[in-house]
């Protein structure tokens, strides 16, 4: 379905928060009624990513195009919120997360590059105060920054950032400590980088339970040309190894993910219903070097860390150049949609799998209301599978925050364990499969 011109970001939120995921892509917010078609709303935002930054129940929006933060107005109209006076950058991705655990959302702005001038553009953090104001807390010059994406990643309860960074510079992952954030990158593994390379040209990562253990673990995407000292590093897979050992990652290389110039913004979903984590890898060059072919592509896990190309079995081949890359069941009929090359793709999987839907709606001042961070655990029969709410991944897209968990043959019951930020947890009973569900936090344990 031919959906939006261009093939900048895109981004999915419910904005009208009627219960149906609506897009913003090409500067345009698009309203999903009822899973059926979609009706102009607005239009002159740039690119962005989406939170509920005030807590009001209206999913408002940040450009990181502009560098511009829009407050919704009850899913009528936009209105620019007030930020503090910014550090001169050029931004290609932002974020969403809590960075200091008071549930509202704080933002993390990734800098680029003027190349013909030889600038690098700062990085920065802004911290959200109790009067919905925006302070700089940090910033960081010396990469230069394409995507940005949150995660909980050693689960203690506050969220941490990876940096995909371009230029043959390494990667940045920012972990949140008592007052700052700071890059443990080098020390747990993170850089996505090759023997006699500083790092990558990286251009978009996106966090995900590839092998369901439990554990959050990375795709960082890498754009790499043939240079004098050989091949520049590839696209990988990086294993978190959990708490025993440190939160280390380990380097499982492209696990399939076979080699083209011009990759860019990955995103993940289970595009097949099985339970296993795919990945859909954008590419940005019709032609790369040597006259050589490229073209965005679909992965589907085929078993213990191997993923195969099936873009042309389910429709997906020949597309051209985008950056543009997000997953949501914006139909609401199981299983995961892909805007991408200015299209809506529509996901024609056979009935007869099982899957659950999830969305999390905080309560503040348990939780703020979009509940970003948080993470749920699915446990069925010996099985676990874990996904987490996030506001941004690739390079400047954002998926649906509802989370879809593909069951494939599994029959219900099953239980739910939430991990909200702040480190609280909840578990829920699941009676069966095949629903969406809608949890709120009730009165909450303890933290562990």
């Amino acid at each position: 379905m031919k959906f939006v011109p261009g093939g900048g970001a895109a981004c999915w939120a419910d904005v009208n928060a009627d219960g149906w995921t609506d897009l913003c892509a090409g500067g345009t917010v698009w309203l999903n009624r009822g899973g059926q078609q979609f009706e102009k709303l607005a239009d002159g935002f740039g690119e962005v990513v989406a939170d509920d930054f005030d807590n009001d129940g209206f999913t408002d929006l940040f450009s990181w195009s502009q560098l511009k933060l829009y407050r919704n107005n009850a899913g009528k109209s936009f209105a620019v919120w007030p930020l503090p006076e910014l550090p001169r950058t050029v931004s290609l991705a932002a974020c969403w997360s809590d960075h200091d655990g008071d549930h509202r959302p704080d933002l993390f702005i990734a800098g680029y590059e003027d190349w013909d001038a030889g600038i690098t553009w700062p990085s920065f953090f802004l911290q959200q105060q109790p009067d919905h104001q925006f302070v700089l807390t940090q910033t960081d010059q010396r990469y230069r920054a394409r995507g940005a994406t949150a995660c909980d990643f050693d689960q203690d309860g506050d969220s941490d950032i990876y940096v995909s960074n371009y230029r043959l510079q390494p990667n940045v992952l920012w972990r949140r400590e008592p007052q700052q954030f700071v890059d443990v990158a080098a020390e747990l593994g993170a850089l996505a980088t090759s023997p006699g390379f500083d790092g990558g040209h990286s251009i978009g990562a996106a966090w995900g339970d590839f092998d369901n253990d439990g554990h959050f673990d990375l795709f960082a995407g890498n754009f790499a040309h043939v240079d004098d000292r050989g091949d520049q590093p590839k696209s990988r897979f990086l294993r978190c190894l959990g708490a025993k050992l440190g939160w280390k990652f380990e380097d499982r290389g492209p696990c399939g993910v076979f080699y083209q110039e011009s990759w860019a913004s990955p995103a993940v979903a289970d595009a097949d219903g099985d339970g296993q984590l795919d990945l859909f890898f954008t590419s940005v060059y019709e032609t790369a070097s040597f006259n050589v072919r490229n073209q965005p592509t679909l992965f589907l896990q085929a078993g213990e860390w191997q993923w195969l190309d099936q873009s042309s079995p389910v429709g997906l081949s020949g597309l051209p150049p985008t950056y543009q890359a997000a997953w949501a069941d914006f139909d609401q009929d199981g299983d995961p949609d892909l805007v991408s090359a200015g299209r809506l793709w529509i996901n024609q999987l056979p009935q007869g799998q099982a899957w659950l839907s999830v969305e999390l709606r905080g309560t503040p001042p348990l939780a703020a209301v979009n509940a970003t961070g948080a993470q749920v655990l699915l446990r069925i029969a010996d099985r676990t599978f874990c996904r987490q709410v996030e506001a941004g991944t690739g390079q400047g897209n954002q998926n649906e925050a509802t989370l879809l968990f593909g069951l494939g043959q599994l029959q219900g019951p099953a239980t739910l364990e939430v991990l909200w930020p702040g480190g609280r947890r909840s578990v829920h009973n699941v009676s069966h499969l095949n629903q969406r569900l809608r949890i709120t936090p009730p009165a909450l344990t303890a933290p562990r």
